[in-house]
């Protein structure tokens, strides 16, 4: 039996399958089978997959039972995982090869219910890198999540998979924001019967690893390019906290707004865009926003700069 099970939803993807199945290859740790769920794809990915499949029996192509990256995912995890731990990559992204490495070593610390590392952001490159996002010392918290959420993307997340089946899985009716509505129900929701792998308030415990695990693929067109329907899905995600009992503070909006207005300015998403998170979230907090106050200063200035300069000084600045 293999020690991770990676679920790796696909659609449409056969510009970057190849390279993001070499990423899980190169894993130091081999015991583990990649289950790529396909989601309709009419392009050349399955065929990749499959020719993938044929040298590396531990790579699998299964077809998704419903539609959807949310529906994706609990498909891989609930009727074709067969091991103790999930570990999740989309089609697009890469992964360093200590990845599962350190994942095996946090896991045997029973106490621990799930973990992620650190990203590096690309766009053509894993080399040309150059922002990278920070993993908090504590345990993951639905504040956390609130804010900037340190786990970025599912790309980087890891989890026992009862604890994953202990969730309920991803809301299938979420396109943006799935992930962050999940995880918030993951160390939000008390469940008496987990304790064992809980904290003292019997909620699952998810740690940052101090390490390089994901290169993410910033890319235009992406679902995580439009900010405004990420928001849509943030206010879904805002529910279900104030269901748990949390309530976001205004600190948390104003850490959220400041990852949009960044993530507009790498993206390149026009003049105003950027300001107009920077602006609104100095309103829910000024001591959020520049709390650290290197980021948010930063943030703020980059933000005002982009309304004046010229589209391709912008991409090369801030890209």
């Amino acid at each position: 039996m293999p020690k991770f099970s990676i679920i790796l939803p696909c659609y449409n993807a056969e510009a970057t399958i190849g390279d993001t199945l070499a990423s899980l290859q190169a894993q130091s740790v081999t015991e583990w089978e990649a289950i790529c769920v396909d989601d309709g794809s009419s392009d050349a990915t399955c065929a990749k997959i499959q020719r993938a499949a044929r040298t590396d029996p531990r790579i699998r192509l299964v077809r998704n039972s419903g539609k959807g990256p949310s529906r994706a995912r609990n498909c891989g995890a609930t009727e074709y995982a067969s091991a103790d731990l999930l570990a999740f990559c989309d089609a697009d992204d890469l992964w360093h090869l200590q990845k599962l490495a350190d994942l095996a070593q946090a896991f045997t610390d029973p106490a621990i219910d799930g973990a992620y590392g650190q990203i590096a952001f690309f766009r053509d490159s894993p080399k040309d890198a150059s922002v990278f996002s920070s993993v908090p010392r504590s345990d993951l918290s639905v504040d956390m999540l609130l804010g900037e959420n340190p786990v970025c993307t599912m790309s980087n997340m890891a989890i026992r998979r009862d604890a994953f089946l202990r969730s309920g899985g991803f809301d299938e009716t979420m396109v943006h924001n799935e992930d962050l509505e999940w995880l918030i129900r993951v160390v939000g929701r008390t469940d008496t019967k987990a304790r064992a792998r809980t904290d003292t308030k019997g909620r699952a415990r998810i740690v940052g690893l101090p390490a390089l695990h994901t290169y993410y693929r910033s890319s235009h067109g992406g679902l995580s390019t439009d900010l405004e329907a990420m928001l849509n899905g943030r206010a879904r995600a805002l529910e279900t906290a104030r269901a748990l009992g949390v309530t976001a503070s205004g600190s948390s909006h104003a850490v959220h707004h400041r990852y949009l207005a960044r993530r507009a300015l790498r993206l390149d998403l026009g003049r105003v865009a950027a300001l107009r998170h920077a602006i609104t979230g100095l309103v829910h907090s000024p001591r959020g926003f520049f709390s650290p106050f290197r980021r948010g200063a930063l943030t703020l200035a980059c933000a005002a700069g982009a309304t004046v300069l010229p589209r391709a000084l912008r991409r090369s600045l801030f890209s």
